[in-house]
């Protein structure tokens, strides 16, 4: 059996942190903040996912500013072409920070005449 690449390791640990209590508190607190507005979404949710991530990165080399997180985001997209299983992981992160949003449209059904 293949012994998981550090890349796997990393981003594993990052969906993990995810779970743990106070941080699946600190993300459902801030979509309720955000009330499925997309704009709210990158105001409230992406800065406390931020900070949940660099948690983890950080003990890999990261720095520990936003770069650090664009960096380890940037090195995710280039190993999902080459890993299945980061594919999957990535996929898993990406639900993680912004779930779909299926809201129906403001003011419901599309009238009919």
């Amino acid at each position: 059996m293949n012994s998981p690449t550090p890349h796997r390791v990393v981003l594993s640990e990052v969906i993990q942190a995810f779970s743990v209590p106070e941080n699946a508190a600190r993300m459902e607190e801030a979509r309720e903040s955000a009330c499925n507005d997309m704009g709210k979404m990158l105001q409230l949710v992406l800065p406390v996912a931020t900070q949940i991530q660099q948690e983890v990165i950080k003990a890999y080399g990261f720095n520990n500013e936003g770069e650090g997180v664009l960096k380890f985001a940037r090195l995710v997209k280039m190993y999902e072409t080459q890993d299945p299983e980061i594919a999957a992981m990535s996929v898993k992160l990406k639900s993680l920070l912004l779930p779909p949003l299926s809201t129906p449209p403001i003011g419901g059904a599309i009238p009919t005449s």
